[in-house]
């Protein structure tokens, strides 16, 4: 199908410019406040979308409650713990590693949870992707290294939460939600993600949002460009592959993130960027690459 070939690549562009949008709401609204609104707008939007295409809903309580579980830790934990952390000051290079720790993660713990077994190639891919990031923001470590982490403690648990968080959601969607709607189960989602953002936004920060046209404009995109396009892809790409291959997609987001802050924001591409891009390409490459006994299959 033409879909199954260009989702891994629309997701990684779409998802990549959620570090982007971050950037410019950073300035017009408290992060938590403007995730509560991403939410409740998307939850919002998807069930529009579920009333127009008729979409069936969940049958039994449990399927309900797994859909809502797994949207606490895909997007309510997971956006909220590295939203905050980034918030806090924890620099991007080293959110990027963390970031990085969920695709070797995913292919730990997948056995366990799935049964899914890794051929050699694959495990290889994922130790060179991951080798690339190390790579490709070696300039921004080093910074962060000179400067230190001093007060960041804190900050930095919570990003490791938060990236723990959306590998056990990822693979919970692939162990209980393999059957269903995806748009009903995405509106189902969301509604799970505000049960975590909108308690801990009122607790933590003042609401702001600023209703500037940048505001605005990245809300939306943030609704309909990252939750609706990029999570429906994400969800998408779980039910038809292995979560490992899905979650190795992540390791582009660094590089892909660089290459659009120097289009966007004029932010120089280091040569350790560019070296570790082709690396991080070639091992997602390994990852995903389809034998010619899947191809038949």
């Amino acid at each position: 199908m033409m879909l199954d070939r260009l989702a891994p690549a629309l997701f990684v562009l779409l998802w990549s410019t959620g570090w982007i949008v971050a950037k410019y709401a950073a300035k017009h609204a408290d992060p938590l406040t403007f995730l509560a609104g991403r939410h409740t707008l998307a939850a919002v939007a998807f069930l529009a979308v579920c009333l127009i295409a008729r979409a069936k809903w969940p049958k039994s309580s449990t399927q309900i409650g797994h859909a809502i579980l797994s949207g606490v830790f895909l997007h309510g934990l997971y956006l909220a713990g590295v939203w905050y952390a980034i918030g806090q000051g924890v620099p991007a290079g080293l959110s990027g590693i963390i970031a990085g720790l969920q695709p070797l993660l995913t292919a730990v713990v997948a056995p366990l949870f799935l049964g899914e077994r890794l051929k050699p190639i694959q495990k290889l891919g994922l130790a060179l992707g991951f080798a690339g990031i190390l790579i490709a923001i070696s300039p921004q470590l080093l910074d962060v290294f000179e400067r230190g982490l001093v007060g960041l403690g804190f900050p930095v648990i919570i990003n490791l939460v938060a990236m723990t968080s959306v590998t056990y959601g990822t693979l919970y969607q692939k162990r209980h939600l393999q059957e269903g709607d995806l748009f009903s189960i995405a509106t189902l989602q969301f509604v799970g993600a505000l049960i975590v953002t909108v308690p801990l936004a009122l607790l933590l920060e003042d609401l702001r949002f600023d209703w500037t046209h940048e505001a605005v404009l990245a809300m939306g995109w943030s609704v309909f460009g990252l939750s609706m396009g990029a999570v429906g892809l994400l969800l998408y790409l779980i039910r038809r592959g292995q979560v490992s291959r899905a979650a190795s997609l992540i390791y582009l987001m660094p590089p892909v993130v660089a290459i659009e802050a120097a289009i966007l924001f004029s932010e120089p591409l280091t040569l350790p960027m560019i070296a570790g891009t082709v690396i991080v390409v070639a091992g997602v490459y390994m990852v995903n690459r389809k034998t010619q006994t899947e191809t038949a299959g």
